[in-house]
This record gives structure tokens, sequence and C-alpha cells, in this order.
């Protein structure tokens, strides 16, 4: 975790990474072709309606903190003010912890922390329960994941980030992790206040196989996906943020210079999906909606090549830089060369608005980085597709025992805990004086806080999507006035918020198709061989999944919006 990240993206970032998504993706799954179990929940398919608001958490808003910027529009709440510690809040009056210990495997990006650190001393004794930590390797975690269920040796609690629910995982969660409902379904989780306040959207994604079995990772509905430009640049030339795919195509022509070693942009594509209004790629169930009474999915839409040719004229056009060419999308950090001028534009998560102007910060003063809004690849407004509310859990194992289940609600009832508590801190900035100072109201790490407080205690529940930065407020205000705004053009697919488990059989029948865009935009393939692939995937079992999917449809209606 980053300095001075008092929000959401020092955890989420790694959600947003390309290079982490696809090794993520990568292999592992045949690991599983013995998971699974009796349970009287099905194998595929979704829980929605009727069904699921029997099952759901009661919704109760959280009262300790009142936050700057109320959520709207699907948005993040958004904090400005400088961090008091004299003031903060306090979620949870008692320790419902009873001493137990509970195992816990979560992916963790970098060098895991020696296992009795201060940091995971002091959540212990504030929650009341002795959590051990089995970190695993985020890289490559699908192995690690799927060797693990495929075992009898199961830990008490088994993080699984949304793009490893490939193969038979999804069914080994069914099979291998216990129903939560008994503890938190209606009026139950009035027990643990912090989790009763949890968006119901993202309880929702947490029921697997007809049963409440995840605790949730909250996040903004609106796409994390923005069009990060140097406004201190743009301020200096005179240049006007476009509002349309032309525009940005002149703009990048009058800005890029080879010989002054300056390209308007990295890869655009994403951005592109944006403008041209293709349906979200980044889950399969989002890929898909009605359109005229036909489900449609996103590599069959007119938009989807639109976009991809759309952006392959930029890299023929000769304004992407050079890097992005050689790559794979975004892939490469992308800081120092865009500190450094030598392109002006690109799109990442909304968490590098606030991580690029913390590194600049004292080196280069005239640094500004700002997000661009979305355009309408015509000039219009854009057709923004939501992202689904929750995309990590935290499972419990179906063999712990009641008092072990109990422990584990109250690890998630401190870690869910929201901005401007004292358990909010403790999770995400360990103790104060070890782990992190505060100076002028901003909490700064310090070296053993960046060592120890890293992705561990986070991954088992989170409060509602956060976004604050008291050291750059006006960041923190325009990453959540930016969602608002895009928010206001966001629909809802047929399938958003739902938790569906696609049939084994189709799980790899899109997978090349990431691979084939970049191909495409940079010109080693062309639009007709995108084509082609799209012919090949309804004939490979492409309409047979439309099926799959028009039956989920018409018995739980669309969520559309």
């Amino acid at each position: 975790m980053t300095p001075n990240a008092a929000s959401g993206p020092s955890r989420r970032s790694f959600l947003a990474s390309t290079a982490v998504a696809t090794a993520a993706v990568a292999g592992g799954v045949p690991l599983l072709s013995a998971c699974g179990g009796s349970d009287g929940g099905s194998r595929d398919g979704t829980t929605s309606g009727k069904d699921a608001e029997k099952l759901l958490p009661a919704y109760v808003a959280a009262g300790v903190v009142t936050p700057d910027i109320p959520s709207r529009n699907g948005s993040a709440v958004g904090f400005t003010g400088k961090l008091d510690l004299a003031d903060l809040k306090t979620s949870v009056p008692e320790k419902l912890g009873k001493g137990g210990r509970v195992t816990v495997m979560s992916p963790f990006w970098g060098s895991p922390p020696k296992e009795d650190n201060a940091y995971y001393r002091a959540m212990n004794d504030l929650i009341g329960v002795d959590v051990a930590w089995q970190n695993q390797d985020g890289n490559t975690y699908d192995q690690k994941l799927g060797a693990v269920l495929a075992s009898s040796e199961v830990p008490d609690v088994v993080v699984v980030p949304g793009w490893n629910m490939t193969g038979r995982i999804p069914s080994a969660v069914i099979g291998k992790f216990a129903d939560l409902g008994p503890h938190l379904s209606g009026d139950a989780v009035k027990e643990y206040p912090n989790l009763a306040a949890i968006p119901t959207d993202a309880w929702r994604r947490s029921i697997f196989g007809d049963r409440l079995r995840g605790l949730p990772m909250p996040s903004s509905y609106v796409t994390g996906i923005v069009p990060l430009y140097r406004r201190d640049v743009f301020e200096k030339e005179g240049y006007e943020v476009p509002r349309s795919c032309d525009e940005f195509m002149a703009l990048a022509k009058d800005a890029t210079s080879a010989k002054a070693k300056r390209w308007a942009c990295l890869d655009m594509k994403w951005t592109a999906f944006n403008a041209f209004g293709v349906l979200s790629g980044n889950e399969k169930s989002l890929g898909w909606n009605e359109v005229d009474g036909k489900l449609v999915y996103r590599i069959e839409t007119d938009a989807y090549l639109e976009a991809l040719e759309w952006t392959r004229k930029l890299f023929a056009a000769g304004v992407v830089h050079p890097d992005a060419r050689l790559g794979k999308s975004n892939a490469a950090d992308p800081g120092p060369k865009f500190a450094a001028g030598e392109f002006l534009v690109y799109n990442q998560d909304s968490s590098q608005w606030w991580s690029r102007t913390a590194e600049q910060a004292t080196q280069n003063p005239e640094f500004e980085i700002w997000g661009m809004d979305v355009f309408g690849h015509d000039g219009g407004a854009p057709t923004l597709w939501a992202q689904n509310p929750a995309s990590i859990f935290a499972f419990v194992s179906k063999k712990a025992s009641e008092s072990v289940i109990r422990d584990v609600l109250a690890v998630a009832n401190v870690t869910a805990a929201p901005y401007g508590t004292k358990e909010y801190m403790a999770t995400n900035y360990g103790v104060e004086g070890t782990h992190y100072t505060v100076k002028d109201g901003v909490p700064t790490k310090t070296d053993q806080g960046n060592i120890d407080v890293m992705n561990a205690f986070v991954m088992v529940a989170s409060p509602a999507a956060t976004i604050a930065h008291p050291d750059f407020p006006e960041v923190a205000r325009g990453r959540v006035e930016w969602q608002q705004r895009m928010g206001a053009v966001t629909k809802k697919p047929a399938f958003y918020g739902m938790q569906i488990t696609e049939p084994a059989r189709y799980t790899n029948l899109a997978n090349d198709f990431e691979q084939l865009e970049d191909d495409v935009v940079r010109g080693r393939k062309k639009i007709g061989d995108m084509q082609q692939a799209v012919a090949d995937w309804k004939s490979k079992g492409g309409d047979k999944l439309r099926d799959w999917y028009r039956k989920i449809l018409d018995e739980n209606g669309s969520a559309a919006g």
C-alpha cells in the first residue's frame, strides 16, 4: 500500500491491472477436476428475484460517519477534509471475536510481511481473533487456488477474486464453502452493523448456488477506466479537451512530434469501447444485453468493431507512443514517461489520478493530471455500461465450526468499517507511530507500514466504495464528481448484479479475444480476422451460450435500467 492513500486505490488498483488479471486467468483450472461435493444449490445459473431477496441481509446505512460528498449516480462516497485522529469514530464498540484461530488464504502482490508482525498483532487484538495468514503470490494465485480447492484441506477462509472464477472454480465455491445466510440474511446481519451497511447490490453478487456464501469487497458500478491527461500541458499549449473521436484524433495529430519525442497517447482501446458504447468486457455476464428482443454479446456488435477500427487508426497515424506499439495494452507502468511528457493521455484505473499526483508533488510541482470525461464517439453523450458492484469475495469453509464462522464475521465487521473510524485506520494504516504518522491532517506510511500493512485484512470485507485523499482533497473531489457525471450516462445491462456461473464447457470460449483485439489495433491482424473469430465463436458454442443466457433471462427477468 502506498503512503497517503486513505481509501480504495491501493487495495483496488491491482484489480484494474491487465497484467495481473491476465496472469490470474492464465491457467490452473484443470486441477479442479475433482472439486465439488453435495450441496442443495445449483451448479450453474443464477439466483435473483424473490429467491435472492430472501437471502439478502437487511440494509442499514452507517450513521457513524457522514461523507463530505455523498454517493450519486452510483459513485463512491467522498471525503475531502483533513484527518483528525482525535475525532475518529468508533464503529465496533466491543470485541465480537471469541479468541479463536482463523486461517485465511488470500492473494498477495509483493513480498508478504513476517507472520508475527505488529500490524497483524494489533488487528488480532482489536478484533479478538487470532488470524493466521496464508498469503499466496497474486500473479499465480489461480494455480494455488485450484490445488487447494481440489484437496480436502481448505483453510477457514479463502479469498477469490472475480477474475479467478473460471473453469470449475465456481462449482468448487458452491461445493466447498459455507452458507452464511443463517448469520447474515435479513435482520440477522444487524449483529454486525458494518456488514449491514454494505450496499445490497454487493450482497446480491455474493450469492452462489442459491446460498449467501461470499463476503464482498464493494465497488462503484461506474466504469473505473478514466482517460487521464496532463492538464498542465493542455493549458500551456492551449489544447481543448476533446468531445468526440474526431476531435481526439485532431488533437492527437497536433500534439504528436516524434522528433520532439512526444506522442499524444498510449493504447486508447478501453476509452474507445466506452466512447462507442460497447458492453463491458470485465465480466462475461456483463457482455450480454437484450437488443430488439434478441440477446447480443459485445463482440457481435457494430460498436465493438468500430471502437477497434478507431483505435487502429490512432496507431496507424503514429500518434501512439512506441512503447504501446510494442506492448500488450497498457501493461507497463506508464508513470515515468507520462511525467516526462512523452505522451499526454492514457486510460487506466482512476486510482492513478491520485497516485501520479502524489508521485510528482515534490519533484515536479507544475505537473497536473486530471480525468477527461468520456466522450461519445460522435460528440454526443456516451452510453456507458455498469460494472458489477462487487468482484472480490471471501468465503468460509463448509467444514468451519459455528465458532469459527462467528469469528470470521467479527473480522469482517471490523474490516468493513467506514472511513473516519478507528477501525478503518487500523485496517488500512496499522498502528500510529509504527506504521504511519499524521502531519497536518495527512497520514503517511512509514517504511515499516509499507512492509506490514499490505493487502491482507482489507481482502476479507470492505465498506461501501470510498474515495478520500486528505493530502490532495481536490483529487478526491475530482474523482468522485467524475464518477457522478459518468454515472448519469451509465446503464445497467440485462444481467447486472447477478452472480452467474456459466457451464464449464463455455469457460474458455472467448479467451483469445483480448489478444486478438490488441493485434487488430496494432495492425498485426485485420478487422476481417476479428469478424471471422466472432463467426467461429458463434459456431463453437456462442449461439448455444446465448440460448443458455436466454433461459436465465426468461426465468429471472432483466436487471437493465
